[in-house]
């Protein structure tokens, strides 16, 4: 793929490859794509907040982490970007040149284009995007555990082609350790053939296809009741208890 955002011509094997894998496979997510953002506000709605509280707090998170690391990355993908709220959010918190959201579901792309494309914010599926090993940044919320456990490891790999030598993945899943997680999850219809995915188990699996872990860290210990003390938040990032969890790795330079 250029970087203005045209898809590459199909010549690679790397293309033939992963049309074979999950990620070119039906769309389940299609009949939700018109109901997403309401069947999830309502099963959130025992936390006291939405899902733009949530998606805006682990961009912001994610970006007080590479600022920490002195990164700064120009373009990005939005690995599963559903209706492409949080690639905007991130072209706009990151200030990227370019994010480019890639998804399963042509209804999902086809809303996220109406309400958020731009000559910055570009969206694809899978099977029309050929990695380039050109991009700064992949962010991954809530998708793997929609992965078949056997097509993980290839969906890493896809990333991983995807991302520059030194390129960054910040992976986010729901934490299955924590209660209040699997309760919200028991009340989407999308999450009930989820297979979730713990933080020692998404920790191999990103060794194991060649990623070099950076952090871990837990997120969203307070519910809206409870804000006062949220800005407890960082402190408690190392106690694996939190709502989500977010793995930064990095892809190695060489």
């Amino acid at each position: 793929m250029s970087a203005e955002g045209r898809p590459s011509p199909p010549l690679s094997k790397a293309l033939r490859d992963h049309r074979r894998d999950s990620l070119s496979s039906s769309p389940q997510f299609d009949k939700y794509a018109d109901t997403y953002d309401a069947e999830l506000n309502q099963a959130l709605a025992v936390s006291g907040e939405d899902k733009n509280y949530f998606a805006l707090e682990r961009v912001r998170w994610l970006r007080r982490t590479l600022q920490q690391l002195r990164e700064q990355p120009s373009t990005a993908i939005d690995f599963g970007c559903g209706l492409g709220n949080t690639s905007a959010l991130l072209r706009k918190i990151f200030n990227l040149d370019l994010v480019m959201g890639l998804d399963v579901s042509p209804r999902s792309l086809e809303r996220a284009r109406l309400q958020h494309e731009s000559d910055t914010c570009k969206f694809f599926a899978f099977h029309d995007y050929v990695p380039q090993a050109n991009v700064d940044l992949i962010y991954c919320n809530g998708v793997f555990h929609h992965i078949p456990i056997a097509e993980r490891g290839s969906s890493l790999d896809y990333i991983r082609r995807c991302l520059r030598p030194g390129g960054l993945f910040a992976l986010w899943e729901n934490n299955p350790w924590n209660p209040g997680t699997r309760y919200v999850m028991s009340q989407c219809s999308f999450d009930r053939d989820a297979i979730m995915i713990s933080p020692p188990e998404a920790v191999r699996l990103l060794r194991e296809q060649g990623f070099q872990v950076i952090k871990i860290h837990y997120l969203f210990f307070f519910p809206r009741f409870l804000k006062l003390f949220r800005f407890l938040e960082p402190y408690f990032s190392r106690i694996p208890a939190g709502a989500q969890y977010q793995i930064l790795s990095r892809k190695p330079a060489s």
